[in-house]
């Protein structure tokens, strides 16, 4: 049945002031927070890391040379008059250079099918960048059974499903990294977080088996010196509001996230600026990251003119070689060709989908398979009724 529109305003009216009351306290938050950036980023750099000294866990922590950057925004001074004139910049930083991602996609176990099962495809893209237009894309599939699903149908299943797909996400950057060993002209984008705060809502289990597998990621980039880039198009982190609230002694306030204080920064920030690298000094998941628990870092970059800066999280040693400008630039480039996302993450999004019309193939093929080997796979109703629909 149609929702009712008018009765969807009629409670919005009435809990009117519940809103009102919510942006006020928020805003009021936001502009003492806002004062607190301009403060600190008034102070020297030694004058910062000697304030947090002390500190355990404070958000975050200079690594990049501050140079009292106005709130702390480092303007790119880009801008161009038209598209030809961008992808002009973006031909003299990108070419020849391979950019790689890989995103996933699955088929959760159904409960219409008397098996457990369910199919999971990661799909890939790289771009070497180059004239004669090369690049690869391709997928990869796994078909989980009964045994690998262990608990039937369900939030546990699909769980499982979705740890084999991220499982096979990572070991694919890492095999692209080992491809490409020691190549100074290669980027793996991954798409997410290298710190895997959203992990705790999971048991111990699950946190640990997303941990180890961005673990693996991180580790296989410092020995193979192939840099990679966490992108985060929309952050909810409280990394530097963090860091601000223990340096100020502000009220602690849930509702303000980096992105959005940097967003209302008074030094405006433009397209292609950032803020300088800073050490990710976040409580909870961290610990559990071993050697690469302090060897995180982060910026906000301005890939949109209309919306909050994205988060990128890189591994430390990128920094400590000097090569963090031109990894920005990479990602730059590809923000452009992208139109406002990296065009690499966009492709590998497309290359993995699994569409409505692969799930019916899947079904059909299993059904015809188990027929084949007389297994006992039994259909319901519901499943039978679409079918002869189709």
């Amino acid at each position: 049945m149609p929702t009712k529109p008018s009765e969807i305003l009629s409670l919005l009216d009435r809990k009117r002031e519940d809103f009102m009351s919510f942006d006020r306290s928020a805003l009021q938050a936001l502009q003492q927070y806002g004062t607190a950036l301009i403060q600190m980023s008034q102070k020297s750099d030694r004058a910062l890391l000697s304030a947090l000294e002390d500190m355990q866990d404070c958000g975050a922590r200079p690594v990049e040379p501050l140079g009292l950057f106005p709130e702390w925004i480092m303007h790119s001074n880009l801008s161009w008059q038209n598209r030809e004139e961008s992808l002009e910049w973006v031909r003299d930083r990108i070419t020849g250079i391979s950019t790689f991602s890989v995103d996933g996609s699955q088929i959760y176990p159904s409960k219409d099918f008397s098996i457990p099962v369910a199919l999971v495809q990661i799909g890939w893209f790289e771009n070497d960048h180059l004239e004669a237009g090369k690049y690869e894309k391709d997928i990869t599939l796994d078909v989980m059974t009964p045994n690998d699903l262990k608990v039937g149908r369900g939030d546990l299943a699909d769980r499982r499903v979705n740890l084999r797909r991220f499982e096979m996400e990572c070991d694919r950057i890492v095999q692209y990294m080992e491809e490409h060993a020691g190549s100074q002209t290669c980027l793996a984008f991954f798409d997410g977080s290298l710190i895997a705060t959203f992990s705790e809502a999971f048991d111990e289990e699950t946190r640990m088996f997303y941990i180890r597998c961005i673990r693996s990621v991180l580790q296989a980039s410092e020995d193979y010196r192939v840099p990679v880039v966490g992108y985060v198009d929309t952050s909810s982190a409280r990394d530097l509001t963090e860091m601000l609230q223990r340096l100020c002694n502000l009220p602690e306030s849930k509702t303000i996230h980096d992105a959005q204080l940097l967003n209302r920064a008074k030094n405006q920030m433009q397209w292609g600026d950032r803020t300088p690298l800073f050490l990710c000094q976040r409580p909870g998941v961290r610990d559990l990251y071993g050697s690469h628990r302090d060897r995180i870092v982060f910026t906000y970059l301005k890939t949109n003119r209309d919306s909050y800066p994205a988060r990128i999280e890189l591994p430390l040693w990128i920094y400590e070689e000097g090569w963090h400008d031109r990894i920005l630039d990479w990602v730059r480039a590809e923000v452009v060709i992208g139109g406002g996302y990296p065009y690499v993450i966009e492709t590998a999004d497309q290359v993995a989908v699994l569409k409505n019309d692969d799930r019916q193939t899947f079904y059909r093929l299993l059904q015809d398979w188990a027929e084949k080997e007389d297994l006992t796979l039994r259909l319901s109703r519901k499943m039978i009724s679409k079918a002869r629909r189709r």
